[in-house]
């Protein structure tokens, strides 16, 4: 603008060296993931299961509402990327890996009496903000690595201590077969990806399983 206006005759800005951006390079193993998932309340457990299986960012995990279900879908409206997508809840008729975990969350939630259409609560029913969420993280990851440190096992420890919630949507995508179900969820091209659930972006159509066939323990109690 300023360029424009007259005030100068070159963008100053284009001597600049840019502050490179150091990427991420951390996977969350199962054996990670199950010791902190063991320390948390029923709140995180949700929050981590739907954050794994439906493979968003946390900011729209806490967003999900019962507005965004229907009888065959979990539609996910991707503000960054200005995407729709949907994920499959039944395959043939039968339930995917979301598709059980919604069910069960449903179910849960009419047993508790629970009004708030949020999909993750808290103990009391109320939506779970980030402030929320970051603090049961926090506390079930520093237990778990506290008990791991108790048993002498301190590797492990180190790495659940570096384990963050935003690792999960990484974890997710990884696991995927299909690097095009991935593309299409993550709203990344193919190209970036190296190995990223199945979404539709309106007309695609995904099965929304991702690795749920490993029957990890946290989804084996969901089954029960």
């Amino acid at each position: 603008m300023a360029m424009e206006w007259g005030f100068a005759e070159r963008n100053p800005c284009l001597a600049v060296r840019r502050n490179k951006e150091k990427v991420r390079d951390f996977y969350a193993a199962d054996e990670i993931w199950d010791a902190v998932y063991a320390e948390g309340d029923q709140g995180l457990k949700d929050a981590m299961d739907l954050a794994y299986l439906a493979g968003q960012r946390p900011a729209y995990t806490l967003k999900f509402s019962t507005v965004d279900l229907d009888e065959d879908y979990l539609w996910v409206d991707q503000n960054k990327t200005d995407k729709k997508l949907r994920i499959r809840r039944h395959v043939n008729g039968e339930l995917t890996g979301l598709g059980l975990f919604i069910e069960a969350l449903l179910e849960r939630r009419k047993l508790q009496g629970v009004r708030n259409s949020r999909l993750i609560t808290n103990d009391s029913g109320l939506r779970m903000s980030w402030e929320m969420l970051r603090n049961r993280f926090s506390e079930a990851r520093d237990k778990a690595a506290r008990k791991l440190t108790a048993d002498g096992n301190t590797d492990l420890a180190t790495k659940v201590r570096q384990f963050q919630f935003r690792d999960i949507r990484p974890k997710a995508a990884s696991e995927i077969e299909d690097i095009s179900h991935a593309s299409r969820l993550l709203g990344h091209p193919k190209e970036e990806i190296t190995s990223r659930p199945p979404v539709d972006q309106v007309g695609h159509v995904g099965e929304g399983d991702h690795g749920f066939h490993r029957l990890p323990t946290r989804y084996t109690i969901i089954m029960l």
